[in-house]
């Protein structure tokens, strides 16, 4: 598609683990499981790659099933059933990042819909939202667990536009992870990449509409656009 004009976006869609969600509680759930710390990584990228796999193959099965085999194999098989229940039922109570509801405030203020964008099941990230106080400030949860499939797709980009109700010109994803925000851009959206995760923008993705270092610096330099 068609590179979206730089234009204020009339809807945003915020992509949720690492973004919105800080994933480093998860790293104590490891531990208390039995596992070195560092798995986490491992784990999360695994799973990712794997939906991702899942995808191009045909239907991608749900997050948390994908979670669960990839913890397995990352454990060496060592894990009991009840041992990964424990860590995956640890996603429900991670934390919101700081920034995460200042860009809300920021949204709410312009009168510019929020909407959850994510991997996982949806009721993961309202439980979150509701133990902040924030649920209020996010017109929804959009979980590509509906079309079975992971991003980066730009049919699953195009969904959520849809469901939110706008087009693709006039929506933006926000995302800590530059392969996201290539896929939004490619799918004709509008992005914001906040680089505090990699540290910058690799030269390999689309180059977004806005680049900052923290998600409420992004949503700022969208509703300036």
């Amino acid at each position: 598609m068609t590179r979206a004009a730089p234009r204020r976006p009339s809807v945003v869609l915020f992509d949720v683990f690492e973004t919105l969600v800080q994933l480093e509680p998860l790293r104590e759930r490891f531990v208390e499981a039995g596992r070195p710390g560092h798995e986490l990584e491992l784990f999360f990228a695994r799973t990712l790659r794997d939906g991702m796999a899942y995808t191009l193959a045909g239907d991608a099965p749900p997050f948390r099933t994908i979670a669960a085999a990839q913890l397995a194999i990352t454990s060496g098989h060592t894990l009991s059933d009840n041992a990964i229940a424990h860590i995956l039922d640890g996603f429900a109570d991670l934390p919101l990042h700081p920034e995460a509801e200042t860009a809300f405030t920021l949204l709410a203020e312009a009168d510019v819909p929020a909407y959850g964008f994510t991997h996982g099941g949806a009721g993961v990230l309202e439980s979150i939202l509701d133990r902040h106080g924030s649920s209020g400030k996010v017109r929804g949860v959009l979980s590509t667990e509906a079309l079975h499939s992971f991003k980066p797709p730009a049919r699953v980009y195009h969904w959520a536009c849809e469901q939110a109700g706008a087009a693709p010109g006039d929506t933006a994803l926000v995302a800590v992870h530059s392969w996201d925000t290539h896929g939004a851009v490619k799918a004709g959206l509008l992005a914001g990449f906040a680089s505090r995760l990699e540290g910058g923008l690799t030269p390999l993705a689309e180059r977004p509409h806005v680049v900052a270092n923290r998600v409420d610096e992004v949503v700022a330099g969208l509703l300036a656009l």
